[in-house]
């Protein structure tokens, strides 16, 4: 009863009767409001469930360990092509520095000789010119070989920022494991005494279902086999 209505009995403006017969008036109406209300909220439920995402397809595109397979295998192969080009690359330079080592040996002698004739010769002046350019050779030899040491050295240490490359697949790998492992351990904890094959088939419609929406045997079994994949 509200503060109205008992205002309005006291005051003799409305009798027991009357107020009897609105409370039962209201007791008619709410259930019929309850049953509304949950009518409602099933079509609210059902219209969430249609427009919810589905996951997707357990195909070889998006099974997280096939993934993870590919990309370890793909990495690796790829790691390994590279250490091939550096150490290509390697050999070619230190072929090069022994090249320039034998240029730079002749050059030398050149130098000797040209120092010697220049001594004895003094108004020749080409032994003078052959001289000096046999000196700016060795200077230009020197910083090239010195340059090859150099990217050699640079090349090693790519090699050994390289081998990061195997510590995060062996960090993918464990991961794997990881999820392997996870894997079966749920498989065992779901396992059950009974075969499926001799399980009683479960209903697919109950008495109080709202819809008779039901999936049929063939989507049932289809599903199941795509998980299984």
């Amino acid at each position: 009863m509200t503060q109205e209505e008992l205002d309005a009995l006291m005051n003799g403006d409305m009798d027991i009767d009357e107020l009897s017969e609105e409370e039962s008036s209201q007791e008619e109406v709410s259930p019929e409001n309850d049953e509304k209300h949950e009518e409602d909220s099933a079509n609210l439920l059902e219209e969430n469930i249609k427009s919810a995402k589905l996951p997707l397809p357990a195909t070889d595109e998006n099974k997280m360990v096939h993934q993870l397979d590919d990309v370890t295998k793909e990495s690796e192969e790829k790691a390994s092509e590279i250490f091939d080009i550096i150490e290509t690359i390697s050999n070619d330079l230190m072929e090069k520095e022994e090249s320039l080592t034998t240029v730079l040996e002749v050059l030398n002698a050149n130098i000797e000789l040209f120092e010697k004739l220049t001594t004895k010769f003094p108004d020749i002046e080409i032994f003078k010119t052959q001289l000096e350019l046999n000196q700016k050779a060795v200077e230009d030899t020197n910083s090239t070989i010195e340059a090859l040491q150099n990217s050699g050295d640079s090349i090693m240490t790519v090699m050994d920022i390289m081998q990061y490359q195997d510590i995060h697949r062996q960090k993918i790998e464990r991961v794997i494991n990881v999820m392997r492992a996870l894997s079966k351990y749920m498989n065992t904890l779901f396992e059950g005494k009974i075969d499926d094959e001799k399980r009683v088939s479960s209903a697919t419609h109950i008495a109080g279902d709202t819809h008779n929406d039901v999936a049929s045997t063939e989507d049932i079994e289809a599903l199941l086999a795509q998980f299984g994949n």
